[in-house]
């Protein structure tokens, strides 16, 4: 309680002089996301969005720093009218509700993805300097898939792996970071999908939760938006999407002697290296963070990782010991069901 009492006397004090504000002030909170981030509504005219954001969990200085780049390289970026870094409050621009994932319908869809690749080229052409973007470099892809056995294998499905596994497991790990290093480095977002693209009322399109956007695989995040973890479309759809931003990339010049073979195998694995680290993570959030509703996309994911290592010959391994140790497992999970679609 005293530390919404601060926070709200913080808001009080921190609204800018043209932003007209009622009184009482009212805080309406809002659903959060995978963060510790906690989101408000305010009654201002125009409504502002005010977050408290743990300093010591959260990338605060980070998320400012890069909404102040990606604004200034025309990417549009919920304004900043105040923060302060001490106690994690923001008070930002609302972006409004009309959240990308919830807006797809059978009519608009290419023209919305249309719009989440053009704006996607436009990120990966800004070009920006080690002090704003960290590289996605062998220890962090490492780092991230850890999180499979750590929080999927170990915690959620209570297996151990043997010698034998977890030779079998670095190997394709291996296999995956090198996929990752020998692709054209470009500023990726890092989570960029239909949870964190909105629609703005100027048509538009916002992004959002990009303070761990690194410079890394030129198909991480097309990869993330075409192989949503909470959308899923038919592969051979994903398939024409891709070759199509493939010829957008080579149009830039940021792509060159890049047959299709190659770049829908960058594409696969970069998708696979990172549904085995979500894996880790939806695990992680609902057992560390008793946030359960992930465990839902668990399954989408899962089938996700299953069609590429049945696809190419280096993953075979892994696929054949995932069906016949996990799946069981999962099976046995209350929550969990076999995603199937019409494909």
């Amino acid at each position: 309680m005293h530390n919404q009492q601060s926070f709200s006397r913080w808001i009080e004090s921190s609204l800018p002089a043209y932003i007209s504000a009622p009184n009482p002030l009212q805080l309406e909170a809002l659903a959060g996301d995978a963060g510790f981030r906690r989101y408000y509504r305010l009654n201002t005219d125009p409504s502002l969005i005010a977050v408290n954001s743990p300093p010591l969990k959260e990338k605060n200085p980070a998320y400012v720093k890069l909404s102040l780049f990606f604004q200034a390289h025309g990417i549009r970026t919920p304004k900043i009218h105040a923060v302060n870094f001490d106690r994690g409050y923001m008070l930002l621009e609302d972006f409004g509700d009309r959240l990308f994932q919830h807006q797809l319908d059978s009519t608009n869809q290419p023209q919305l993805y249309d719009r989440a690749e053009s704006r996607l080229l436009e990120i990966h052409s800004c070009v920006a300097d080690s002090a704003i973007l960290p590289e996605y470099n062998d220890r962090k892809l490492a780092e991230e898939l850890a999180l499979f056995e750590q929080w999927f294998v170990n915690k959620l499905l209570g297996f151990s792996l043997d010698n034998n596994e977890k030779v079998m497991l670095e190997q394709l790990f291996t296999n995956l970071i090198n996929n990752a290093l020998q692709q054209p480095q470009v500023l990726v977002h890092t989570d960029y999908h239909s949870r964190n693209l909105m629609l703005l009322e100027d048509n538009q399109l916002g992004v959002i939760d990009f303070q761990d956007a690194m410079r890394g695989a030129i198909t991480y995040d097309l990869v993330s938006l075409l192989k949503d973890c909470y959308v899923r479309w038919p592969t051979a759809w994903v398939k024409q999407r891709a070759l199509s931003f493939k010829q957008h990339l080579e149009q830039q010049g940021a792509l060159v002697n890049v047959d299709d073979k190659q770049f829908m195998q960058w594409f696969d694995l970069m998708g696979l290296q990172r549904h085995i680290k979500v894996l880790g993570i939806f695990a992680r959030l609902a057992l560390r963070d008793n946030k359960q509703a992930y465990l839902q996309n668990i399954p989408m994911v899962v089938r996700y990782c299953l069609e590429v290592t049945g696809s190419y010959q280096q993953t075979a391994d892994f696929n054949h010991w995932f069906k016949r140790k996990i799946i069981p497992l999962l099976t046995d999970q209350s929550w969990y069901k076999e995603h199937l679609d019409s494909e």
